[in-house]
């Protein structure tokens, strides 16, 4: 669904394989066969290994495709388009939602903005990382489901709308101990605790 949708907006796609040790040669080869199915090429990236070294690859062949691109960007929406049409783009397109469920006070709130000189603030929609819906249960790429707008935030300084979906904790959402508190410099000058 995400090269489907990088097609949409009519960009080229580039997969980058997330390389770990224990992978097999076996399920990247798996990755890279239905990556070429759909019509886009993967790259393996070893950058947990290698640092950036391990992403040459992927970074030469995303400059490749930017120079030799005959693809024109193409936005989801146009600046002045509602923001409740904005939203209901994104959600019908790009996650595939039947429709939106929006309260009253929600939709008065948005249009209260758009009367106030920010009806061409771009969305950001905040929902769960681990479908495109926002139901964290329903995995993967599900369809025919609505998708509930719980609140909105105007965020004028920044320039944009965030439209919260379901139960999702937006930032800062780190553990209760980051690993960075375990990362430091030992007295030879060498980092630690990346790993």
């Amino acid at each position: 669904r995400h090269i489907e949708n990088i097609n949409i907006v009519g960009v080229t796609p580039i997969v980058a394989i997330n390389h770990f040790l224990n992978d097999s040669e076996l399920e990247i080869a798996e990755i890279v066969k239905f990556v070429n199915k759909l019509g886009t090429e993967a790259i393996l990236c070893k950058h947990w290994a290698k640092g950036s070294e391990g992403t040459k690859d992927l970074a030469n062949k995303v400059v490749e495709i930017c120079s030799n691109s005959k693809k024109n960007l193409q936005f989801l929406y146009k600046d002045n388009d509602t923001l409740i049409s904005k939203i209901k783009k994104i959600a019908k397109i790009i996650y595939r939602a039947d429709d939106i469920l929006i309260e009253d006070k929600v939709v008065n709130q948005l249009n209260q903005w758009q009367n106030s000189g920010f009806e061409s603030f771009p969305i950001c929609m905040a929902k769960t990382q681990y479908s495109f819906s926002s139901d964290p249960k329903l995995l993967g790429a599900p369809s025919g489901f609505k998708i509930p707008i719980k609140e909105v935030r105007l965020l004028s300084g920044a320039g944009f709308i965030v439209v919260v979906c379901g139960d999702i904790m937006t930032m800062p959402g780190l553990p209760k101990k980051p690993a960075a508190e375990e990362i430091f410099i030992n007295p030879n000058g060498d980092i630690e605790g990346l790993f």
